[in-house]
């Protein structure tokens, strides 16, 4: 990994915007597929950080450590690829063109988009304030999640409220994950009785897949769940320990009292994306569901949470595009076809409790796409297994060099 003078060199054959799972896997995979792109492909992005989030869960849960979730953004720079620590003001796609933070410019031949998408934690009222007290909690903040165990472990009765905001968000299933976590918690400690769990989402069902919504919907009602849907969360007037929901078929807005209250903020594609050339009327990158290529820029592609792909935003469905990606970029760049397309492969682990655990794997048909010879609707401890021990070592030493 060379860390690039700004002075040194401005254009590359690739340049690949972001330096999360989709960006690093990207980069990986090029350099080892062709030695002529040494030092020829380039990382944008300001962080000095690298997270492995799905751990967020079980740090929530009070069964994983947050540090282990957390590398330098040095150390899994792919060896090759120039980092540019900066961040992106615009992008000029007719120029091959990305003007940086420093108003300096990187030009290109090949563009590859992987900013990511962006948690608003200003767009419900009160939460941005109170964050990390008041018994008000949330796992997609590396600063705070600690707080959500504290949270749990101390909480002996009354209301615990759990939140799905009425927008993307990453890994769709982790805003009931937690709530899994923390019943089967309340049961453990022995105050279950004294509780009670309400899950408030603004989505139609729990689950988009019918398999995995019918088994959830089972997990829920055994658990004795009061699941409210098409209910988004909109204030919390944090000294009251009231939470305001809008009822998205009626308009109606809905108090509910709570003893704590884990929120899923709003998320929304990055704005240096979405006021961008290449991004749809919704923000994200306008990409070929299939190819993963521009639709409108030729030598440009998009991945990951940023692309306008209709399947679910998770790492696992990273995995599948990173290939694809690579493989066309690299066919363009040799004036060949492109003949590598994603099929909307997704993933969803969805913990159900401690040691047990959902595998929900699905395509852009919204059908089942089960990898395991057995039936991934029933809840498995082997699969949390996986999950909790095996998935990190997959993610640091395989997704991120590239080889899997």
């Amino acid at each position: 990994m060379q860390k690039e003078g700004r002075s040194v060199k401005n254009s590359f054959k690739v340049v690949i915007v972001g330096g999360g799972t989709a960006g690093i896997s990207v980069a990986a995979r090029l350099l080892r597929k062709s030695q002529s792109l040494n030092h020829e492909v380039a990382i944008i992005d300001p962080a000095s950080k690298h997270y492995y989030q799905p751990l967020w869960t079980l740090v929530g849960g009070g069964v994983a450590k947050k540090e282990d979730s957390e590398r330098s953004m040095e150390s899994i720079i792919p060896e090759g690829a120039v980092w540019i620590q900066q961040s992106v003001l615009e992008f000029k796609p007719e120029q091959n063109e990305v003007t940086l933070g420093d108003q300096t410019s990187v030009t290109y031949d090949y563009l590859v988009v992987a900013g990511g998408i962006e948690i608003n934690w200003g767009a419900i009222k009160g939460l941005k304030e109170e964050l990390g007290t008041k018994s008000i909690c949330s796992n997609y903040s590396f600063e705070h999640v600690d707080y959500t165990w504290e949270t749990i472990r101390n909480l002996k009765s009354g209301t615990a409220l759990f939140t799905h905001p009425n927008s993307p968000v990453k890994c769709g299933g982790a805003p009931q994950k937690i709530m899994h976590l923390a019943e089967d918690y309340f049961c453990k400690a022995g105050v279950r009785q004294n509780m009670k769990v309400v899950f408030g989402s603004a989505n139609p069902a729990i689950f988009d897949v019918l398999k995995y919504r019918e088994a959830l919907e089972k997990v829920v009602e055994r658990k004795q769940i009061d699941a409210r849907f098409r209910r988004n969360l909109i204030e919390i007037k944090a000294d009251e320990k009231i939470a305001i929901f809008e009822n998205l078929d009626t308009g109606a807005k809905e108090e509910v009292k709570y003893d704590m209250i884990h929120v899923t903020p709003y998320m929304n594609a990055p704005k240096f994306i979405a006021n961008s050339p290449l991004a749809d009327q919704n923000g994200w990158v306008d990409v070929d569901m299939y190819t993963l290529q521009h639709k409108k820029y030729a030598n440009v592609f998009g991945i990951g949470d940023c692309a306008n792909l209709p399947t679910s935003k998770t790492g696992a469905a990273i995995r599948k595009q990173a290939p694809v990606v690579a493989e066309n970029v690299l066919a363009c760049m040799r004036n060949q076809t492109m003949d590598k397309t994603y099929n909307g492969y997704s993933s969803c682990p969805i913990v159900t409790g401690y040691n047990k655990l959902i595998l929900a794997e699905f395509d852009y048909t919204k059908e089942p796409a089960e990898t395991m010879p057995f039936n991934q609707a029933v809840e498995s401890t082997s699969m949390y297994m996986m999950k909790k021990d095996l998935l990190p070592i997959m993610y640091w030493d395989g997704m991120l060099k590239g080889t899997m």
